[in-house]
């Protein structure tokens, strides 16, 4: 019988790196066509800006219309656009914080999983220049080695529950009463609490609060 190993799930948005994945949205559609379609293309990006921060959030239908505009793109090119990404705004741009919890979970055996709205193509690069061990994130639909502008499911946004983790934790063999888990957002409030040992890096007001309601740790710097 194999005996389930512990985990440290680290959140990419908020906890290791600053930028909103909204960016990586905006970026690779502005590089991944000509000047003049650029303009249709970056407004699937500004019509997923009030599903993410207006009153009614909906994290995961803005990430779907967010990637829209990568509609045609070659699997080829995404791959090389989110490499590039990844090098010039992500992989350099760690928290210190949390870099140095990523790296101490790593030495004392934790399975470290990173988990991201984001792209494979962008958080892929990100996962092995950290040395992640299982990267959690969104994929593109592709369709004759092109993108078909559509998410492929099941569809991660900023707020994921606790069946997810249960789910996550099965398929990979992972004990989540022993396991850790990072966030710094109030959208991470429930990953956070379905693990035995949840943490908050920086958190925002709202998290703050609720770290301080249910005695989370609190990590500054």
């Amino acid at each position: 019988m194999t005996t389930a190993r512990p985990a440290a799930f680290f959140r990419l948005e908020g906890t290791l790196v600053a930028r909103p994945t909204l960016a990586a949205a905006a970026w690779l559609a502005a590089n991944a066509w000509r000047v003049r379609e650029r303009v249709v293309r970056l407004g699937a990006t500004a019509a997923a800006l009030p599903l993410a921060f207006g009153p009614l959030q909906d994290h995961a239908l803005a990430n779907r219309v967010a990637w829209a505009g990568l509609r045609g793109v070659s699997a080829d090119r995404l791959h090389v656009l989110g490499e590039e990404y990844a090098e010039r705004f992500l992989c350099g741009a760690t928290d210190p914080a949390a870099a140095r919890l990523l790296r101490e979970c790593g030495e004392q055996g934790f399975v470290t999983v990173l988990v991201t709205d984001n792209l494979d193509v962008v958080a892929r690069p990100v996962a092995d220049h950290l040395g992640i061990d299982v990267l959690v994130s969104n994929r593109l639909e592709l369709r004759e080695g092109r993108a078909t502008g559509r998410l492929a499911d099941p569809v991660l946004g900023a707020h994921l529950d606790g069946a997810w983790a249960r789910r996550l934790a099965e398929e990979h063999g992972l004990d989540l009463r022993s396991s850790r888990a990072y966030g710094a957002r109030e959208a991470d409030s429930v990953l956070l609490g379905a693990v035995g040992n949840p943490c908050t890096v920086h958190p925002d007001r709202r998290l703050r609060r609720i770290a301080r309601q249910l005695d989370w740790p609190i990590v500054e710097a």
